[in-house]
């Protein structure tokens, strides 16, 4: 039996993480200041442009009238995706941002931003699988080139952090 998964389904799930990734890095600016108040709101702005390069690929579609359902013959990329927006894989409807409890360290903080970018770049990969127009899957492509930059840029300030600490002590 095959499973047909709505374009626009697909489109709103990915505007959803961005719009998660977006408040998650600002709540977590609140909590720590100089540069690394600056990195995770540079990664919030980010955020946004990703939701906005979605929304737009979504108005396209929409647009176009192309929100028939996406086919899968061998359903393994509708069942992924599926798996992922019911939250089996990660929950896409929690909000990250009650991960930040005023216990958290940098640290913490880097290390949940980093499994946030994680999740997103896995969503995308499978997005990508099904969506039908080679502007779209460019698209897509920047997007996660994009969120393996943030990766490297988390790490990079996580192993900062952890070297400021042991400096310290």
């Amino acid at each position: 039996m095959s499973i047909t998964f709505s374009a626009d389904e697909i489109f709103e799930i990915a505007q959803q993480i961005e719009r998660n990734g977006a408040k998650f890095y600002r709540k977590a600016a609140e909590t720590v200041e100089g540069e690394n108040r600056k990195l995770l709101l540079r990664l919030a702005e980010m955020e946004d442009q990703h939701e906005k390069t979605f929304a737009t690929m979504r108005e396209n579609l929409l647009a176009n009238k192309r929100i028939s359902q996406t086919y899968d013959q061998d359903d393994q990329n509708a069942l992924f995706l599926r798996a992922l927006a019911e939250g089996k894989v990660f929950d896409i409807k929690a909000d990250p941002c009650e991960n930040l409890t005023g216990s958290k360290t940098l640290q913490d903080i880097l290390k949940i931003a980093i499994e946030l970018e994680k999740d997103s770049i896995i969503f995308y990969l499978g997005m990508k699988d099904i969506v039908q127009s080679s502007h779209d899957k460019q698209m897509i492509d920047h997007i996660i080139a994009e969120e393996k930059k943030h990766i490297v840029d988390l790490s990079n300030q996580l192993a900062a952090s952890w070297k400021d600490k042991m400096q310290i002590v």
